[in-house]
């Protein structure tokens, strides 16, 4: 008995932790991620219904966490905490000062909960970790925090671009997605001054402003982008 609770016992905290974690998550994902049968996540989530855990299940969608429920933290074992200090200093090296500043912020609250043996081991490590590349920490952009969040609000941006040939333009955008590749970030956005999807390095932004006006979703993934577009090469 004792040896079948276990499993189950670390699965439920688990499930915990992901409902925590996400806006809304399938018994399909559960199940595959657990390696388990649905009909198991149905029990497991009736079991944490039971506990008090206020869960909402949406038809068709999947389940998530009653809105403004907040569960204490869970522990980080060693190596989650150490992943988590690797991170912060890999982020140090980005060139978007507005990405560095809440990266670092986020981390600090997260390192607040961890036991006092770790802590002194995330200093210690973070003294121990080096990553080259951009190695006076230059910001080149302010940019991507905003950014981000007009992606998620589907709000419409100004900019003052200044292309690699050193040509300016103003245009508004509808800001898709974001990558990385040498360490820049770029922003995929669909550009109303060329009708099409264009893809701008963040740190040639000059300007941003967010407009008071919001765009339809694109019915489009990442990976259409890539398999559609990046072949043409194509230049703001």
């Amino acid at each position: 008995m004792e040896e079948k609770e276990k499993p189950r016992l670390s699965r439920l905290t688990a499930i915990l932790t992901q409902l925590q974690s996400k806006r809304i998550i399938t018994a399909n994902q559960l199940a595959e991620r657990h390696n388990v049968s649905v009909r198991t996540i149905y029990r497991d989530i009736r079991t944490l219904e039971k506990s008090g855990i206020p869960i909402v299940t949406e038809e068709g969608k999947g389940y998530s966490i009653m809105e403004g429920y907040h569960l204490p933290p869970v522990l980080f074992s060693e190596d989650e905490a150490n992943a988590l200090i690797t991170i912060e200093q890999l982020a140090i090296k980005n060139k978007d000062k507005s990405f560095v500043e809440n990266v670092s912020s986020a981390i600090e609250k997260i390192k607040a909960i961890l036991r006092y043996s770790q802590k002194g081991n995330a200093d210690l490590l973070a003294d121990r970790i080096y990553f080259s590349g951009n190695n006076n920490e230059e910001k080149t952009s302010n940019n991507l925090m905003q950014i981000q969040s007009a992606i998620t609000q589907y709000q419409v941006l100004k900019i003052d671009y200044i292309s690699s040939e050193n040509k300016q333009t103003s245009r508004n955008i509808e800001p898709f997605a974001i990558y990385s590749i040498h360490g820049n970030f770029l922003l995929i956005a669909f550009c109303r001054l060329r009708n099409d999807f264009r893809n701008f390095r963040i740190d040639f932004i000059k300007t941003l402003t967010v407009q008071n006006e919001t765009f339809t979703p694109h019915n489009m993934t990442i990976k259409t982008y890539f398999e559609k577009y990046i072949k043409n090469q194509n230049h703001p």
